[in-house]
């Protein structure tokens, strides 16, 4: 579990032990989501999850304490999903491998859909909001990793500044699902492979592992 549990979701009412209680709560889940989604955070209710998962009120809360502890249990299942990928420059021609990560990265998103209620919440929750910095500069230190993996196998531009290219990544990656074109996959790929490797150095890569 992530360190920020106890901020983000607290003490639960119950954790299910029993396969039918397990349902109802997973039930409960899946009908937030649904809801969520749907409607937005703010104008949907405990009493319209429920009835959407065909349980009592009360039976929500035998679960969870609110609507919040709902949808972080949701977020912290799905944050694997939700977070955009790590570019991987040594093992495979990187445009390609990059392209089909966005491709998969958005795919995903499309599928959980909780990507566009979390715009509506982190204004309002600074406990998210830290959450979700926290694991940004998670995926920031890896791509910053991976980047010095590359510089000290001398793939990278000589004056390169790695700090300011990873955080560059990061941004272009999680903005890279609009309207969700492979094209526009393959072309932010180029742009960010562009920023790391001299032309040369791709072409070496792609020769590679053609």
């Amino acid at each position: 579990m992530p360190d920020h549990e106890d901020l983000l979701i607290g003490e639960f009412p119950s954790l299910p032990k029993q396969e039918r209680a397990q349902q109802k709560r997973n039930a409960l889940l899946e009908s937030g989501r649904t809801l969520f989604i749907s409607n937005g955070y703010e104008h949907t209710t405990a009493k319209e999850i429920a009835a959407h998962a065909g349980v009592a009120t009360g039976t929500f809360y035998r679960y969870f304490s609110d609507k919040r502890q709902l949808l972080m249990s949701l977020l912290e299942d799905k944050l694997d999903k939700l977070l955009p990928p790590e570019p991987s420059w040594i093992s495979k021609d990187p445009e390609s491998l990059l392209a089909s990560l966005l491709d998969a990265h958005n795919k995903r998103l499309k599928e959980l859909g909780l990507s566009r209620v979390l715009p509506e919440l982190v204004l309002k929750d600074p406990g998210l909001a830290e959450f979700l910095a926290d694991a940004r500069r998670k995926i920031y230190s890896r791509i910053l990793l991976g980047l010095k993996q590359a510089e000290e196998t001398g793939l990278t531009w000589n004056d390169l500044d790695l700090d300011a290219v990873a955080w560059a990544i990061l941004v272009l990656v999680e903005n890279s699902h609009g309207n969700g074109l492979r094209a526009d996959f393959q072309e932010i790929s180029k742009v960010i492979c562009r920023m790391v490797f001299p032309p040369e150095v791709l072409e070496k890569l792609r020769n590679t592992h053609e």
